[in-house]
């Protein structure tokens, strides 16, 4: 196997032979490119091999599940992929058009030592990538990616007999027969049901039915060019259509998926946005009554209340903060045994005797029905206003070039430890504590908080800020923040503004 070419444009007779991969695609936790611009076919079927080969390298046994999502070019990226893997020595077991949770059951469904899911997730249409793992319900981390990247661009791929293909019927229905399990509804439930036309659009309609929940369609058709907008319930332009469709039909809330289905978004029966860190204290709560003393993780980006909300404290619920990421959280979850890791992007972790420790928003919405019928007296909006209230933005994302973000975030870690070093202040309050664990969170004596860090998966720095006391406090630790940020004139325009 020759190198990757770093020579090799598109419309060119080498396009069609020989491999493109840009480097930067290999990125913390999954492989993600814009397609045909920065990876080529030939180069995908790379990647395939260097996956085969770094199987063969760990012991892992020669046999790996592979799905893609609902988009026009995914199957032909999955075709080259697999070609790679089988050019490996691997055999390959082929589950079809999938979420990516629905391939991490693949992995338990069919005793599968590895899986591979086609998916750009929830990046527009345009891009492509894979998310890989080998210890369910583990993914690839940033040692197996960069592990991974060098056999990729080292031209190490090693080429075996003994390659396989076989296609596998039924796993979606598998899948959706696990989901639902012997539970139905006790009480009346309308749910918006919102997929963006994307590959949810095969899985959630279906699941709510036959919980026996009433079903109020949004963008429920599947329509790889998106029409409506790009299926991501952290994008406000997604969450305020909910919110319209709660509106117009009375819904008792609203559930919406991202383009491969494992992460999940919520708007209540007012068509307030519950953004998924605070979805998540709710959920912790009504699982802290049922496991007491349990440990749940949340990322970096997540509201402080998963560590001073009295409702878990009283059921002795203990909280980790963590690295964002769904490789970092699933990881975290199971070294700790913890019951359930959230996200504030809306990938949730449930773990036994819930879910299986990986992310999946169907299982989300599962569960959300269940924590609604043991609720039959509240509504979701009753059970957001028993929180204690918090002021926060959405999760902002400024663009920083994949060449330069963490260069760029290197600086500016040291420029918010140093302002915590001389006793300044962030939006009026003393800076309690800096935490670097992933990027910088600079925690206020009264529990506000600050995040940046940088994006894993886009050419962005990711900026998040919480206050306890109002959105003034909040809009000024922003203005702190970013007055730090604008210091780096490698940082451009945000994506949306608070």
């Amino acid at each position: 196997m020759t190198k990757p070419a770093s020579t090799v444009t598109p419309n060119t007779w080498e396009f069609l032979r020989d491999a493109m991969i840009t480097p930067t695609g290999f990125r913390e936790y999954d492989a993600r490119w814009k397609y045909p611009d920065d990876i080529n076919l030939p180069g995908i079927t790379a990647l395939g091999l260097g996956l085969g080969t770094q199987m063969h390298a760990r012991g892992i046994e020669p046999v790996i599940a592979v799905g893609n999502d609902y988009r026009d070019y995914s199957l032909s990226i999955k075709n080259a992929l697999m070609l790679g893997l089988m050019q490996a020595g691997i055999t390959v077991k082929d589950i079809g058009p999938a979420l990516s949770p629905m391939a991490y059951f693949a992995q338990f469904h069919l005793n599968a030592p590895a899986v591979a899911m086609v998916t750009a997730s929830h990046n527009p249409n345009g891009w492509t990538g894979v998310k890989m793992g080998f210890e369910r319900p583990l993914t690839h981390g940033p040692d197996e990616m960069a592990e991974l990247r060098d056999i990729v661009l080292n031209g190490r791929g090693e080429r075996r007999p003994g390659g396989a293909y076989e296609f596998i019927e039924g796993v979606r229905e598998a899948y959706l027969d696990d989901l639902v399990g012997d539970f139905k509804m006790t009480r009346k439930l309308k749910v918006v049901c919102a997929t963006g036309n994307g590959t949810a659009s095969a899985f959630a309609p279906e699941l709510f039915r036959r919980l026996g929940v009433e079903v109020v369609d949004s963008h429920n058709q599947l329509d790889y060019t998106f029409p409506h907008y790009n299926p991501n319930p952290e994008a406000m332009e997604m969450l305020h259509d909910m919110a319209d469709s709660v509106r117009a039909s009375g819904a008792d809330f609203a559930l919406g998926f991202d383009g491969d289905g494992d992460r999940c978004g919520v708007v209540d029966d007012e068509g307030e946005e519950i953004f998924a860190d605070k979805m998540g204290v709710i959920m912790a709560r009504d699982l802290a009554k049922l496991h007491p003393n349990s440990t749940f993780v949340a990322d970096v980006k997540s509201t402080g209340l998963f560590a001073s909300d009295p409702e878990l404290q009283k059921h002795g619920a203990k909280a980790d903060y963590w690295k964002t990421g769904h490789s970092h959280m699933k990881r975290r979850v199971k070294e700790l045994g913890a019951l359930a890791g959230f996200e504030k992007s809306g990938h949730y972790f449930l773990a036994e005797p819930i879910g299986r420790g990986y992310d999946c928003g169907m299982r989300v919405a599962v569960e959300i029905c269940k924590l609604m019928d043991r609720n039959p007296d509240k509504s979701m909006s009753d059970l957001r206003r028993a929180l204690p209230q918090t002021w926060a933005t959405p999760t902002m994302s400024p663009y920083a070039s994949d060449t330069e973000k963490y260069d760029i975030l290197d600086r500016l870690v040291q420029k918010l430890v140093a302002k915590a070093e001389a006793g300044e202040k962030i939006g009026g309050r003393a800076i309690s504590e800096a935490i670097t664990v992933n990027g910088a969170r600079v925690m206020l004596d009264n529990g506000g908080w600050g995040l940046v860090r940088a994006s894993s998966n886009t050419p962005n720095l990711v900026v998040v800020c919480e206050s306890p006391e109002s959105e003034a406090e909040m809009r000024a630790i922003f203005a702190d923040i970013d007055a730090v940020i604008r210091t780096e004139p490698g940082v451009g325009d945000y994506d949306q503004s608070i």
